[in-house]
């Protein structure tokens, strides 16, 4: 019987063991760095203002869009706001901005003070939505083209080096 017992505790153990080693090697929804080159399958977004979604057709005349996850509770989303706003003088580029967790009055008031770079503001309440996007953060920014190809993933606040990558895709340098 102590003989049983010991076997079925060893294959207990090497059965956690196995679960473990195969979680650790598997590609998580949290893995972003795969993501560039693919192609986001699909966009469906609460519009901010209005009683509407935008889907994948809103952005296939854009030549570039950026999708811009922040929110006015967000530190580091004021820190890369400024280069939003310089982003949203280019010709080739449109920004859609997803207010993440956030109320809309504060959102607002993040949008007054500092200036709205966005063509196209959406809003995920709850972050549901961002989760399909690989976003685990926020700010977080996804550059893609217009056939939805994920060009350039950007983690944390954007910066001047950030800016000037995008600048050299969208500028075609």
């Amino acid at each position: 019987m102590q003989n049983i017992i010991k076997i079925i505790t060893i294959f207990v153990f090497i059965f956690i063991l196995g679960i473990f080693y195969v979680s650790l090697n598997r590609s998580s929804n949290y893995d972003t760095e795969n993501l560039v080159g693919n192609k986001l399958s699909e966009i469906k977004l609460k519009s901010f203002y209005k009683d509407k979604f935008y889907v994948n057709k809103d952005f296939e005349n854009n030549k570039y869009t950026l999708i811009n996850f922040w929110a006015s509770w967000c530190a580091p989303c004021r820190i890369e706001h400024q280069y939003l706003m310089e982003l949203s003088n280019q010709k080739n580029i449109k920004i859609l901005g997803v207010n993440f967790k956030d109320k809309k009055t504060n959102a607002l008031k993040f949008l007054e003070d500092l200036g709205n770079p966005y063509d196209y503001l959406a809003k995920d309440s709850q972050g549901k939505q961002s989760v399909s996007f690989g976003i685990y953060g926020i700010p977080e920014s996804i550059l893609i083209d217009n056939k939805l190809i994920i060009l350039k993933k950007v983690i944390g606040p954007l910066n001047s080096q950030d800016l000037e990558e995008i600048n050299k895709i969208i500028k075609n340098l």
